[in-house]
């Protein structure tokens, strides 16, 4: 799958609130009343993950959630990503 270019990122950002472009990576923190909470999104998110095969970097710090999303094999963002960026984005408002 071959990366996006800077538009699509941008297009594809603008249907995702809250997720942002660092580098070659889609990031987003969430943030939890408690760190169990975080860790069952986590563990949620996880599942969907593993469907999709495609799997983030994730940062847990207490209450606070940091996800950080690229397509390693192709040196960038990719479609991969912003799927995996819904879905997660649907998980949350949930």
């Amino acid at each position: 799958m071959p990366a996006l270019s800077d538009i699509e990122i941008q297009r594809g950002l603008g249907a995702l609130p809250g997720w942002s472009r660092k580098g070659d990576t889609l990031v987003k923190s969430y943030h939890f009343a408690t760190f169990p909470a975080g860790v069952a999104f986590i563990a949620q998110v996880a599942d969907i993950a593993e469907t999709m095969q495609h799997h983030p970097d994730i940062d847990i710090r207490y209450t606070k959630v940091h996800f950080s999303l690229s397509t390693h094999d192709a040196g960038g963002i990719t479609a991969k990503d912003f799927d995996l960026a819904r879905a997660i984005e649907e998980l949350a408002a949930a």
